[in-house]
């Protein structure tokens, strides 16, 4: 029996994925060999030698301690594209939001106590906008929120421009060829009346909203970011608001600088709050995990690269260890030592993090493969070896 962890409530539609008669699934497991998650901080939390896997139901990942994860040989997974398009669906309200005060203009419509219609037609010119149609919206990051942004600003009628230096060629194969291609986010900054960030935020992205930048934007820029509240230096966006260079800056993830600012709308993180996001994202992380604790395959995960085999009649060993030259042949070395046959072999990496999966032959002894796990685990780098 598995035990998986849920730190939060997750949907059922997900966790009715796990068989129980092999899985035991809730909140207040011991030892657990997986732990399924939403919001809930990770940082502090002690993980049990057991511990196998993580999975995020969504795409960030800021609350989990990636690096001491990845040490400990505790693979880290996340739901890339299953909230998209609750997300994608916020952001057009956010364009909406950024180009026409409703939400000022409700509030005042509420303090009206008579003479409403009248009160009305006099005072709505106060909250008047712009249309979006025929404007420029600049999009950084076309991953699967960015490139579902991008197909439904050019149904809308705007002109799209987007920048992406890591575009895959299945992302690429998801945008419409309407969209333009930027090369600098320089470019994004000087062309856009409005920019929609959708990126993670990393070194080389947090602060990317920041006085040097805005001073490249067009006047009266509008600003969405939906991705991560330290993209943008709310002191530089509070500064550009009170001197007009930003017209409007909506986010969805308000902090004490960005409450109570004229110009900024603050949404309460509401990007991936919709039921069907909540249920996509429980689903794809339930089968991820499902697939690896059975297999040893790992897809979508952050800290190590995908690799997966065929399905064979024999046991699976996944080798979690740092990418180290002539590692494979230590590893293939220790099992020919055994006179254990390795039927498939697949490895992959990704900058100093690795991963080998070996299919052994069906009929190899439970001697035999724990000979192999200890001899492995015992070579330079290794990080964990796991037995499926």
């Amino acid at each position: 029996m598995k035990n998986i962890k849920l730190m939060n409530k997750i949907a059922a539609c997900g966790t009715d994925i796990f068989d129980r008669a092999e899985y035991s699934v809730s909140e207040d497991c011991q030892a657990p060999e997986a732990i399924m998650v939403r919001s809930a901080a990770l940082h502090d939390m002690a993980f049990n030698p057991e511990l196998l896997a993580i999975a995020r139901c969504g795409a960030g990942v800021n609350n989990i301690p990636i690096d001491r994860c990845t040490e400990a040989g505790i693979v880290v997974f996340n739901t890339p594209g299953a909230n998209a398009n609750g997300v994608k669906e916020l952001v057009i309200c956010a364009l909406m939001l950024a180009s026409r005060d409703v939400i000022g203009g409700a509030n005042w419509a509420e303090t009206l106590t008579s003479d409403v219609a009248k009160s009305v037609e006099k005072g709505k010119s106060a909250f008047a906008g712009c249309e979006l149609r025929g404007k420029t919206l600049g999009v950084i990051g076309l991953g699967a929120i960015g490139a579902m942004v991008a197909n439904a600003a050019l149904d809308l009628g705007m002109k799209v421009i987007g920048y992406d230096p890591y575009l895959t060629v299945d992302g690429a194969w998801r945008i419409s060829r309407a969209v333009g291609h930027a090369v600098t986010t320089d470019e994004i900054f000087e062309k856009s009346d409005y920019i929609t960030l959708h990126v993670p935020a990393v070194d080389a992205t947090r602060g990317m909203i920041r006085k040097e930048n805005i001073d490249k934007m067009k006047d009266g820029v509008k600003i969405i970011n939906l991705a991560r509240a330290d993209l943008a230096i709310a002191s530089d966006i509070k500064d550009a608001i009170a001197a007009g260079k930003i017209s409007a800056y909506v986010t969805d993830f308000p902090t004490e600088e960005t409450l109570g600012v004229k110009g900024i709308v603050n949404i309460p993180h509401l990007g991936a709050s919709t039921g069907e996001s909540e249920d996509n994202c429980a689903i794809m992380a339930a089968n991820q995990l499902v697939e690896f604790l059975t297999t040893g395959n790992i897809r979508n995960s952050v800290n190590f690269p995908a690799i997966d085999l065929p399905a064979h009649d024999g046991r699976n060993v996944l080798v979690l260890h740092a990418n180290i030259p002539a590692t494979i042949a230590k590893i293939a070395g220790a099992v020919a030592e055994r006179g254990v046959n390795i039927e498939h072999l697949s490895n992959k990496s990704r900058g100093n993090n690795a991963c080998s999966l070996l299919a052994l032959a069906a009929g190899t002894s439970d001697e035999d493969i724990e000979w192999i796990k200890r001899t492995i685990s015992e070579f330079e780098g290794m990080w964990r070896v796991i037995v499926i």
